[in-house]
């Protein structure tokens, strides 16, 4: 690490505690009912299902999730959006707008991403929530908590990653839901209660509470059972794990005593996550390109299993962001791609050339039984992977896209009506800049 990220490592939360300082007015002025979303994936897609349910009645913390970002948010300002001479007009205008400013609406639903090593509990002991909803827990973000486990303060990632986003329960104050189906999650909670660290009732939701689940690339049907049978409907391809976000959401308007809508044909989807398009001559196009941690990539992958179309490809881009177990999550990677047997598979990025490239030749999957196309082919350069597509696809192909390596571009491409393009992920002009950089105009 070279020495300028190392201090800007450090000054991190001293900065941050700067802005929170202030906000903190606004939000005490404000006194919300504040309900926190946290987890490795899945944040912000639960974030518009709350969204969808509760409306105006509401403030939602969109595109702000970290501790710079959600003290901007309590005082009606964005994040660096553009030049970074915007922090000196961010360091001038907080303390000013904390004097006046105040958010009008009964609830605060706030994301909250455990993405480095402290930021959780700095974020937590501030709110304190109401309600707290922990849909998620995986390896996202692991090569940040990589010196703790060196350091010996924890045992390994797993452990690491849990305490850092078992810190928004232990200081939550009257709900908290998890996933009661990951072992760790529940430990957790349960070693907050045993301390007496908070008082907080925790409910273990779960997926087996998922009757019947059918995708379709343009539709998902959910039948939620429990204490009564929910049947829940998108006009997108939403992935079975879905399911514990609805057990919550349900659980939520219920502790809420707010009616449960269930048709959610109508609620505008986060870009890049399960989006369907119509692509140019008669693709079908699944967007999930905004991220990639290898929880999200087997949901993904889950997915295109029960798809019952033919046929079917996978563009997986790189997962990043996981340091020294890069090559053992990229090598599971491809174990999930070959159980999910798919008709094609074009990866793109050194991490899949590397690791996942060499297992699916080790599994013998790389050359169909027929001898036809081969399965997989492996691309560092997006725009060798979208010629793979135009040379290859006949217009019948369903094309679900995960992961990383400016994956929404290629997509851009293959869109039918490029007024879509709107809808996809990573449209803030940095972004741009970014892909123009890779020559990708």
């Amino acid at each position: 690490m070279s020495f300028t990220a190392r201090l800007k490592k450090r000054l991190y939360f001293v900065a941050a505690g700067y802005f929170r300082f202030f906000a903190n007015f606004a939000f005490k002025r404000w006194h919300p009912r504040v309900i926190a979303i946290t987890g490795s994936v899945g944040k912000t897609t639960m974030l518009h299902l709350v969204e969808f349910e509760l409306g105006g009645q509401a403030h939602y913390s969109h595109d702000a999730n970290s501790a710079f970002g959600i003290a901007f948010d309590l005082v009606g300002l964005r994040g660096i959006t553009g030049s970074k001479l915007r922090w000196i007009y961010l360091i001038l205008a907080v303390p000013f707008r904390s004097i006046y400013y105040r958010h009008r609406e009964r609830y605060y639903i706030v994301e909250i991403d455990g993405e480095r090593p402290h930021e959780t509990e700095f974020l937590a002991s501030w709110l304190k929530p109401e309600v707290t909803l922990w849909i998620s827990l995986g390896r996202s973000h692991a090569v940040q908590f990589e010196n703790q486990v060196k350091e010996g303060v924890f045992e390994n990632l797993d452990k690491a990653i849990t305490h850092e986003f078992a810190m928004l329960p232990e200081y939550t104050q009257k709900m908290i839901m998890i996933d009661g189906d990951v072992p760790l999650m529940v430990k957790a909670t349960q070693k907050i209660i045993e301390k007496g660290k908070t008082t907080a009732e925790v409910r273990a939701c779960s997926k087996k509470d998922l009757q019947a689940y059918v995708v379709q690339p343009d539709s998902t049907d959910y039948t939620i059972a429990g204490r009564q049978t929910t049947n829940f409907h998108f006009a997108s391809p939403q992935p079975r794990d879905l399911a514990i976000q609805l057990v919550m959401l349900r659980e939520l308007t219920d502790y809420l005593k707010h009616p449960l809508k269930t048709d959610f044909t109508k609620m505008p989807l986060p870009p890049g996550r399960s989006s369907y398009f119509e692509g140019k001559n008669g693709l079908k196009l699944i967007d999930s390109s905004y991220n990639a941690h290898l929880i999200s990539v087997a949901s993904i992958l889950d997915l295109s299993t029960q798809l019952k179309v033919r046929p079917k490809w996978l563009v997986i881009g790189d997962i990043v962001d996981q340091g020294s177990i890069e090559g053992e999550e990229h090598t599971k990677l491809a174990d999930l791609i070959a159980k999910s047997e798919p008709d094609r598979v074009i990866l793109v990025g050194r991490r899949t050339r590397a690791y996942t490239l060499p297992r699916l030749k080790a599994l013998g999957y790389v050359v169909r039984p027929d001898g036809d196309l081969p399965v997989v082919r492996s691309y560092d350069d997006v725009k060798q992977a979208l010629a793979d597509i135009e040379q290859n696809a006949t217009g019948n192909e369903t094309i679900i896209f995960k992961g990383s390596q400016y994956l929404e571009w290629i997509i851009e491409k293959l869109l039918k009506n490029p007024e879509d393009a709107k809808k996809l992920p990573r449209r803030e002009a940095a972004a741009v800049k970014r892909r123009e950089k890779r020559g990708l105009k």
